[in-house]
């Protein structure tokens, strides 16, 4: 089992200590502030610093871009959501329950989700790394609900949850209905 990134003593690009992690808390809460009240195209690293009482300097100390930043709160997000529980032994109700819980992350704030889906999408070499460590921890959730020899099933899944999530990011489905659709695939899939 992969050991869980303490979201408050590490960032993606260094260990920090006290002091810096309560920066970037701070600077991530208010990258949802912001989206919030500017919308993706308003929302800039100079005002998320402002919002969060940094300077725009320090806020570049910890993240390269917005896109980084944006990316940054969703990665936080889903290592502090807790370990699905499934009542049953049943495998396809883990899995159902794992996508319906990645899915959901952001659903109740359409700005930071519309946010997310074109961050992770940007070019910024630590989006690159995150995109990395969030499949990575989406394919440790999916494997532990299905079971190490299932690499295929689990590599079909992470492209349906990829692109049921840009869809909602897109705006085309609400994220209930991406959590449906996953589940509906889910169900199909592994019978």
């Amino acid at each position: 089992m992969s050991e869980q990134v303490s979201t408050n003593r590490e960032a993606t690009r260094r260990r920090l200590t006290e002091k810096q992690a309560d920066t970037v808390d701070r600077l991530t809460a208010a990258a949802v502030e912001v989206l919030s009240r500017e919308g993706y195209p308003g929302t800039t690293i100079r005002l998320v610093a402002a919002a969060a009482g940094v300077g725009t300097a320090t806020a570049y100390t910890y993240f390269s871009s917005k896109e980084h930043l944006i990316a940054e709160v969703f990665w936080r997000r889903l290592v502090a959501a807790p370990p699905v529980r499934v009542d049953e032994a049943d495998r396809v109700a883990h899995v159902v329950a794992v996508l319906r819980q990645v899915s959901m992350l952001v659903a109740d704030e359409p700005a930071l989700a519309g946010a997310v889906s074109s961050a992770l999408l940007g070019a910024d070499p630590d989006v690159k790394h995150l995109r990395v460590c969030i499949g990575i921890e989406i394919r440790r959730r999916l494997g532990e609900a299905l079971g190490s020899g299932e690499q295929e099933t689990i590599a079909i899944l992470e492209v349906l949850y990829s692109g049921a999530l840009l869809h909602g990011g897109m705006g085309h489905l609400s994220y209930e209905q991406v959590a449906d659709l996953l589940e509906a695939c889910a169900r199909r899939l592994l019978g």
